[in-house]
């Protein structure tokens, strides 16, 4: 059983504090993450520059949509700090010992992050040569301020002598989109339908003060479907139009397809019942397919039936009236 089996897993996880989690099927993953780039239905991104900004200000933002109806687990990117080992040239005391910044910044490099210092061909394959310290090493603060540095005049002078060392805290990831950082705010929605909580969430949002230069964007399922909504319109009304004149060219009559073409929204009355009652008033992309079927036909029925009233009228002699109408209904409905 689906549902019970659902609640199974959503039990599970739910076991595990400290965790967002969304179970969901594969499918519905893949489209969210083609669409938006994440798999919530509810992402608000923020830009801007300064990471500690960010931070700030998507704290903020995921503070007040918690107070949102309809919205769960609401959370920030999971963008934390690391600690890492930062090693500022001091310009003056290098110049000093006539070394270069670019030659301290080097063996820093090679002592605690590695560097690629050749290649190894055999056997028509290439294998790459690295400078690395042991791990005692490169752990040690005080093997890291000790490292000595070759000087122009043959000596050697102490890192700590010619540089600040110090252990500062770093994200642990960076993200950019159109030129700036980023980060997401991101949500579930439950209870409520996407509309109504976006409606609220763009309220919350305009009663945040965002600092020159920095700025959200509501992306997410929502702003998608919006943007689809738009293409769907444009589309069908272009479909519309080119309905309408093919009407013309088979009717040969504007008032005939303006009455055939005005006809065609009442054959969907019964779609929009059955949708009501079948669907709890959801249109899934099934129902639009068979809402496109059901048009159709009845523009294929709506054709035809005109068609036999003229050729009644033109070929058989029936003069234009109720009798005309009945007959050709009349012959018409059966095959129908």
């Amino acid at each position: 059983d689906y549902d019970e089996t659902l609640a199974k897993v959503q039990a599970m996880v739910d076991g595990y504090p400290g965790l967002y989690r969304d179970v969901q099927t594969y499918l519905k993953e893949r489209i969210r993450e083609v669409l938006t780039g994440s798999s919530h239905p509810v992402v608000i991104r923020i830009y801007g520059e300064d990471m500690a900004v960010l931070r700030e200000k998507a704290a903020e933002v995921s503070d007040r949509l918690s107070s949102v109806e309809g919205l769960k687990d609401v959370h920030v990117e999971f963008v934390t700090e690391i600690p890492e080992v930062e090693v500022e040239v001091d310009l003056a005391r290098a110049q000093a010992y006539g070394i270069k910044p670019g030659d301290v910044r080097r063996a820093a490099a090679y002592l605690i992050a590695g560097e690629e210092a050749g290649d190894i061909h055999t056997a028509n394959r290439t294998f790459d040569v690295n400078v690395w310290s042991t791990a005692a090493n490169r752990n040690s603060m005080s093997a890291i301020e000790n490292l000595m540095i070759d000087t122009p005049d043959g000596g050697q002078v102490a890192m700590s002598d010619v540089a600040d060392i110090r252990i500062v805290a770093v994200p642990n990831t960076i993200n950019h989109e159109n030129l700036a950082r980023r980060i997401q705010v991101e949500a579930d929605v439950e209870g409520r339908d996407l509309g109504s909580v976006v409606a609220n969430v763009k309220t919350a949002l305009a009663e945040i003060e965002f600092p020159q230069g920095y700025h959200p964007e509501l992306i997410g399922e929502f702003a998608e479907r919006q943007a689809a909504s738009q293409r769907v319109m444009i589309a069908g009304l272009v479909a519309m139009l080119i309905i309408y004149c093919l009407l013309r060219v088979s009717l040969g009559s504007w008032r005939l397809a303006t009455m055939s073409f005005l006809s065609l929204p009442i054959a969907l009355v019964g779609g929009v019942l059955a949708a009501y009652f079948f669907s709890n008033g959801v249109l899934s992309l099934g129902s639009l397919v068979g809402f496109l079927t059901i048009l159709g036909v009845a523009a294929r029925n709506g054709i035809m039936l005109i068609s036999h009233y003229q050729h009644l009228e033109e070929f058989e002699g029936e003069p234009f009236g109720t009798e005309l109408i009945i007959r050709g209904a009349r012959e018409r409905i059966a095959p129908i």
